[in-house]
């Protein structure tokens, strides 16, 4: 009766059989890579240039940092941070 049985016991020897040229499959996914945008004009520039962004549908208007004054006078800067994947 146990003879009927035995292919499903399993074999010692097959315990720890490893596949040649394998890779984890973590290295076969990019990190992401943070880039950052930056925008410097007039607020008017910078803020008719978020919105065209996002009509395109690149980036949200709340994405982009609030308008921050350079030392320029008259001159503001946004910035969007994203995250992208290489290749």
């Amino acid at each position: 009766m146990i003879s009927m049985y035995r292919s499903f016991i399993p074999d010692a020897s097959n315990q720890e059989k490893v596949i040649p040229n394998s890779q984890p499959i973590i290295s076969q996914v990019p990190e992401p890579e943070k880039i950052r945008h930056t925008l410097i004009g007039s607020s008017e520039a910078v803020m008719g240039t978020i919105q065209v962004l996002h009509q395109l549908g690149y980036a949200n208007i709340g994405d982009w940092s609030p308008l921050l004054p350079t030392n320029n006078r008259g001159e503001v800067m946004s910035v969007l941070i994203r995250s992208v994947t290489g290749k």
